[in-house]
């Protein structure tokens, strides 16, 4: 086992084929004589990453080459010297400043997309390589803009391969994957205007409009966003101006599927409408989408969603039960034998500027490396043989950035907690109340059960599981609740546009990933403060980093939004009695928190507590949920929940 610096790692096929052969002979146990033979050239490179001489060697390379060099392995030290020379050189003989980007520079990057193509560089290299492209594309912005000016004088067409219009939709204020596509896009010489975060369907129409737009792009993390993409696709099947062109509509985000796409988007629209599943197959999708071959490409795409739709009309449905008989199932408690933990606390308490250090103590670095489209379980996805040594630089990065995060204190973390007493009611409710004297409601949580047709497993008929199950009755036993807003994002917005305004989209999406990171650490953190310090029904809890993460600990931390708790509407009340409005949090009309990067759910304690998914409901239980609630179930719950159903 060695350590290894990431920062210092070339592109793996950069290495001396001799060098690479003997070390794979060692690492793959190829051959008996393995360690031998690599011994016989340790000498010959002994010292040489000491060596400034070697690793600049680069630059004595013909500047085209060293335009390549630098976009394969994301140097921005020369660009812009390098750029110019080359500029120079085109312009002496007759050619024009976009001459350098369909040259060298398009020439270096299609070896970066070669090499992503076959799986020898990871997106995190990619982003790398765009940024360097977008400073070179900057410094020959001037004498662009400037023949742009001439060439229009003279009725000359200046397009690009295609313009997109990109944004996140109304509600929704993620944006990481967005921007990272808007990235991949644009380093391959398409246009993107891209509009930002909880941007209305008229916004996104008009916007379309004045630019010209080829292609429309959705984007959206949250279960309400997915009704939202279905009203862009309304809104452009009735407008003429979308209708007749058939502008193509893509739809991307971590809710999103192919099937749904197929199933509830496309419908809404006689255009072309496209699932697109990470930001790897962007490129390919706009330009097909934009090439001779569209309608072919188009008919395909069509041809795959009537299959879709078909399979999906004809899957087997999990059979529901009625409610009453999912209620009569419900978890098996015995409370007599049961005695809920009391708080050392009755109430909120907030912590504002927690400390960043601790925060990172807390953090699951898996998702972070999924936000790259790098799969694979941390830490073994820093030794993985395809992806590990893009997961090792992107990690070094990651590092690095979050040193200088918590020493310049770029962003604060503030949390708000909330324990009070509790009851289930109506079977499915947790009621909240302000004091031990439960007279007074603060709020009461309306819960969804499960209503599939539950299986027997070792002769015994699994429940019909609903929260409320694992919190004692009303007038059976004084339970409690918890109540957690927390958000690592102040200061993220600031940060990032001196990133972009650097031309550093590299850096900006790191932060925005370290800050998702944060938050969910700092959720983690104070879940493990509450079962030890303030709620203290683990006090003497001795978890590893890798305990935490696999939730060892008693009880669970639902969020809403989530399989067990889908209805997003719950936040609303929850932000009211935490008052997380005084550590700077929000939410949008369709339930998104702000800061983006934020984290809010409750807190139970008891030892049987488990994660489960809630799955289809019926009109029963949506009636039923809607009479004690006194507002309608969003169908965008139900159509999360039941998919299939009408």
């Amino acid at each position: 086992m060695g350590i290894v610096n990431a920062g210092q790692m070339g592109v793996y096929d950069d290495l001396d084929p001799a060098l690479r052969e003997r070390v794979e002979d060692v690492v793959l146990n190829r051959r008996a004589d393995a360690t031998e033979r690599l011994l016989e050239v340790a000498e010959a490179v002994k010292g040489a990453a000491k060596d400034d001489t070697a690793r600049l060697a680069w630059r004595e390379l013909p500047v085209h080459q060293r335009l390549s060099h630098a976009l394969v392995h994301g140097i921005t030290d020369f660009i812009v010297e390098d750029t110019e020379e080359v500029w120079q050189a085109i312009r002496a003989d007759g050619g024009r400043p976009l001459h350098v980007i369909e040259g060298p520079l398009m020439d270096g990057m299609n070896v970066v997309g070669d090499l992503f193509g076959a799986g020898k560089m990871f997106l995190p290299q990619v982003v790398k390589s765009a940024r360097v492209m977008k400073q070179a594309v900057a410094h020959l912005l001037p004498y662009i803009e400037a023949e742009k000016l001439e060439m229009q004088a003279a009725g000359c067409d200046v397009r690009a391969k295609g313009k997109i219009v990109i944004a996140t939709v109304k509600g929704d204020v993620h944006d990481i994957g967005k921007n990272i596509v808007t990235v991949v896009l644009q380093c391959n010489n398409f246009e993107v205007v891209n509009m930002g975060v909880m941007v209305p369907a008229k916004d996104i129409l008009a916007k379309a409009r004045e630019e010209g737009a080829d292609i429309i792009g959705l984007s959206g993390l949250i279960t309400p966003s997915l009704e939202e993409m279905q009203h862009v696709a309304s809104e452009m099947q009735r407008d003429d101006y979308f209708r007749d062109r058939k502008m193509p509509l893509l739809i991307g985000g971590a809710t999103t599927s192919r099937v749904h796409t197929a199933v509830k988007i496309a419908p809404h629209y006689e255009g072309p409408v496209v699932y697109v599943p990470d930001a790897s197959r962007s490129v390919g999708v706009a330009q097909n989408l934009l090439s001779e071959q569209a309608a072919a490409y188009i008919a395909e795409i069509e041809a795959d969603y009537v299959k879709v739709r078909e399979l999906h009309a004809n899957k087997r449905v999990t059979p529901l039960v009625s409610l009453a008989q999912a209620r009569a199932n419900k978890t098996r408690i015995d409370w007599t034998v049961y005695t809920p933990p009391v708080p050392k606390f009755i109430g909120r308490r907030v912590f504002r500027n927690y400390d960043l250090a601790e925060i990172a103590a807390s953090i699951d670095w898996a998702p972070f490396f999924q936000t790259w489209d790098l799969a694979g379980k941390f830490p073994d996805i820093l030794t993985d043989e395809i992806v590990g040594e893009s997961a090792r630089r992107v990690y070094s990065d990651a590092q690095r950035m979050l040193k200088r995060l918590i020493e310049g204190r770029w962003l604060t973390a503030n949390a708000v907690i909330g324990l009070w007493p509790a009851n289930s009611v109506n079977d499915d409710d947790i009621a909240l109340y302000a004091d031990g004297s439960r007279s007074t409601e603060l709020m009461v949580w309306h819960g969804l059960r499960q209503q599939t047709e539950r299986p027997v497993v070792g002769g015994v008929l699994r429940p019909n599981r609903a929260l409320a199950d694992y919190i004692a009755p009303k007038g059976v036993a004084a339970d409690y609740v918890g109540v957690f807003a927390v958000t690592a994002g102040i200061g993220v917005d600031a940060k990032e546009k001196a990133f972009l305004a650097d031309l550093d989209d590299y850096s900006a999406i790191l932060l925005k990933a370290l800050a998702d990171r944060l938050a969910e650490g700092l959720a983690e953190r104070m879940h493990q403060r509450v079962r030890t310090e303030f709620w203290a029904y683990a006090p003497n809890e001795a978890l590893s980093s890798a305990d935490l993460i696999a939730e060892k600990y008693r009880g669970i931390r639902p969020a809403p939004g989530y399989p067990a708790c889908p209805e997003h509407s719950v936040k609303g009340e929850m932000f009211r009695v935490l008052g997380a409005a005084d550590i700077g949090m929000s939410l949008t009309e369709s339930w998104a928190m702000l800061p983006a990067a934020s984290v809010s759910g409750f807190y139970l304690a008891h030892p049987e507590a488990k994660y489960f998914n809630v799955g289809p409901v019926g009109n029963d239980q949506k009636s039923d949920w809607e009479c004690r609630a006194g507002r309608p179930l969003e169908s965008v719950a139900v159509q999360a929940l039941a998919p299939s159903a009408a």
